[in-house]
């Protein structure tokens, strides 16, 4: 067999990334034009690392993959490092709210592990922290806003202001 053609050839192998995805959602959606409806899918992703690194993207496209890939090349351009106590918990408590979504994140001890649902659980999973209590405390079952919510309160454990900051000091 011809070398070029071995599927196990290293030329060939796709660099293996350090981090993990996982889709959140994927909807269809519709735009209405002139000539009727056109549809797509739009995927939403988390990427991070277990180590302290996190992103999270939206992508839409003709098809699912097309889409899952755009939502994964955004994800890794969105990426945040996080702060983690004793590399296992968040240094405090936090509230954080995004459009309709609120969520409370509370530090655990040690092996207490990770007690949170929907989204937030995979935004914090995929982030590294072991131990932590959360609860999304706003009505809406928007994962995508849920996930955003999420973000926001971690990046906010790095010192970075987010907007809802910026319009309270001023």
């Amino acid at each position: 067999m011809n070398p070029r053609q071995s599927h196990g050839s290293p030329r060939f192998a796709k660099p293996k990334s350090e981090y993990q995805e996982k889709v959140i959602e994927i909807k269809r959606v519709t735009r209405v034009m002139a000539g009727g409806k056109r549809m797509s899918f739009r995927a939403t992703l988390v990427l991070g690392d277990k180590k302290g690194k996190v992103g999270l993207g939206i992508g839409k496209g003709l098809d699912v993959a097309a889409s899952v890939e755009k939502a994964k090349r955004q994800a890794q351009k969105n990426l945040i490092t996080v702060n983690l106590k004793e590399e296992r918990t968040i240094p405090h408590e936090i509230d954080e709210k995004y459009s309709a979504a609120r969520i409370r994140i509370k530090p655990a001890k040690k092996n207490h592990g990770l007690i949170a649902g929907g989204s937030v659980r995979t935004v914090l999973e995929l982030a590294g922290v072991k131990d932590v209590s959360a609860k999304i405390l706003g009505r809406t079952t928007n994962k995508l806003t849920n996930a955003m919510a999420t973000i926001r309160a971690l990046k906010r454990f790095n010192g970075e202001k987010t907007k809802t900051d910026e319009h309270a000091t001023t």
